[in-house]
């Protein structure tokens, strides 16, 4: 600890994020990263922009952007805020919105691990509600009243580390029982299978969704993130923006993401791919003697009755295959592998047979 940090340094844990090792012949399955590359239409528009214009800073409202994903979802410009990938989206949300008087924020507890490290960041409060025994969010602890109303809420759909998904029926239904504070929604695995709450937006002024690029579209590495709310919610999060960086994102990461939007049928044919290796994947592991939860994202979460998960990651990890571990209560056997091509996933449940098979 140095003596030259601000008071509350030492009182936070940073996020720690999937590990990103240089080693040959490696299998990344740890980071939820597309097997596939992104939009080709996308790459022109990245090397298109690069010219002697980024000299001049880029648009700073983003305007074109904005208005690619209004036009994709039917709605006004005015309705989305943009910014340098959706940890920063959710950053800028948390401080916008969830700062209360001390109120606190509903969440699982397991879900991305990255809220819990906001509220952290912004002392919010945290209140912490049990997923089910099947790993589901039970929309009853949601709504049913309680004696202090919460800043917020928010959660994944499909919920992460699970993959599990809600139906908007129910998210309607928390949306309606809280109508005066904001119900975030981070969908950044929606594309692979699960129904956008986008489409609530006009019957609850009080959800927000947020997305990525990293995810569907195979845009990790250009870090471009989007919410979608009431104008009046947007506004809100622009005033928290423009008095952090007024130009959070870079000309090329607006070229690309305006072209990799408008790129409709690579996207479903990509997701398409994922969602097809992921039916197999699953079944593969059930083979193996996996459970396998039931995933709508472009992973799975997975664990063997007879094989410690940490056991397994590291003899994975001996192979060079990487999957993800949580330590956390109640999922500390569980791997979280993303879906890689067929031959990835061959790859790793051949492994996985050999590991099983020596393993008394």
């Amino acid at each position: 600890m140095s003596r030259f940090w601000s008071d509350h340094l030492a009182d936070l844990t940073p996020y720690v994020a999937g590990e990103q090792p240089k080693v040959d012949n490696l299998l990344k399955l740890n980071t939820n990263e597309h097997p596939y590359g992104p939009s080709p239409r996308a790459l022109e528009a990245i090397k298109a922009a690069a010219t002697d214009q980024l000299r001049l800073y880029p648009d700073k409202e983003s305007v074109g952007l904005r208005q690619a994903i209004a036009e994709l979802h039917g709605l006004n410009p005015d309705q989305v805020f943009v910014g340098n990938g959706s940890d920063e989206v959710l950053a800028h949300i948390f401080n916008g919105l969830f700062r209360r008087s001390g109120r606190p924020l509903m969440m699982p507890d397991i879900t991305y691990s990255f809220y819990r490290t906001y509220c952290a960041l912004y002392k919010i409060p945290t209140r912490l509600v049990p997923l089910a025994d099947d790993f589901s969010i039970r929309v009853s602890d949601y709504t049913d009243s309680s004696p202090d109303s919460p800043a917020g809420i928010i959660f994944s759909n499909p919920n992460a580390p699970t993959g599990i998904a809600m139906s908007l029926e129910d998210i309607s239904a928390i949306a309606a029982a809280h109508p005066d504070i904001p119900v975030v929604v981070d969908e950044a695995y929606v594309d692979f299978g699960a129904q956008s709450a986008i489409a609530l937006l006009q019957a609850h002024a009080n959800i927000v969704v947020v997305h990525t690029l990293s995810k569907s579209r195979s845009l990790a590495g250009l870090r471009v993130g989007f919410a979608i709310a009431d104008a009046q919610i947007i506004e809100g999060l622009n005033r928290v923006k423009d008095s952090f960086n007024s130009y959070p994102l870079d000309s090329l990461a607006q070229a690309g993401a305006i072209a990799a939007i408008q790129d409709t049928d690579y996207l479903q044919k990509m997701c398409l791919a994922v969602t097809e290796a992921r039916t197999q994947l699953a079944q593969q592991l059930s083979a193996l003697g996996f459970e396998v939860l039931p995933s709508q994202a472009n992973f799975v979460f997975a664990r063997h009755p007879e094989h410690d998960g940490g056991a397994l990651s590291r003899a994975l990890r001996e192979q060079n295959i990487l999957v993800r571990h949580f330590t956390l209560a109640r999922i500390d056997q569980f791997l979280r592998i993303t879906v890689g091509t067929p031959e990835d996933c061959e790859r790793l449940c051949k492994a996985l047979a050999k590991i099983i098979a020596k393993t008394p």
